[in-house]
């Protein structure tokens, strides 16, 4: 299975350039994790993906921290995201096995780690920066949701918060993508708190 996560990149890029250096500070729906850091680990997660996609074995990234952004980082990232797109394109990056964080999987679930996380930590930072408030909508493709949601569900219990937290219900009528986020550990009606 090969996803295109163009969009994704795109998405991503177009959002991390709405913000604004005054709102790295902010909370986000990661436990302990301010816009700023969760930015920093789109970054870092970006760069590694590639290599991933490639197959080239790299060491772990070091913790993501604000005090990573550059000034230009905006730009930087857009042209990280572009690269970890074309990275994917390649058929080859979908196939045989790879290496991501020093664990051996196949590249088509690497695939769907890298489309998991541009589509969730967009949403934490949109949500976070209040994006919504001012009727920026954040809508992956239902063929995206699903890939992702494919992923996340073949996660069993108990969830410790390490890579996904535990189930949040969602009600039935709930969008395939707050199913998504449900699956994730986060609450679809998260909101920033204010000072």
């Amino acid at each position: 299975m090969m996803i295109d996560i163009g969009p994704a990149t795109v998405r991503m890029a177009d959002l991390l350039a709405s913000v604004s250096d005054d709102q790295l500070e902010l909370p986000t729906p990661c436990p302990a994790t301010p816009v700023g850091q969760l930015v920093d680990h789109v970054g870092t997660l970006t760069v590694a993906f590639t290599s991933v996609a490639r197959k080239e074995n790299v060491g772990a990234p070091s913790p993501p921290s604000a005090t990573n952004l550059e000034d230009g980082w905006r730009d930087r990232i857009a042209r990280d995201l572009d690269t970890l797109n074309q990275a994917w394109q390649d058929g080859a990056a979908w196939a045989g096995m790879t290496v991501a964080g020093g664990i051996d999987l196949p590249g088509e679930v690497a695939g769907l780690v890298v489309l998991d996380e541009l589509l969730v930590h967009g949403w934490d930072i949109m949500i976070s920066i209040g994006a919504t408030s001012i009727g920026r909508r954040y809508e992956p493709s239902p063929a995206e949701i699903e890939a992702a949601a494919s992923f996340v569900a073949s996660f069993d219990a108990p969830r410790d918060g390490s890579l996904f937290g535990p189930v949040v219900p969602v009600p039935a009528e709930a969008t395939p993508f707050d199913r998504l986020l449900g699956l994730t550990g986060r609450d679809p009606k998260w909101k920033p708190t204010t000072p």
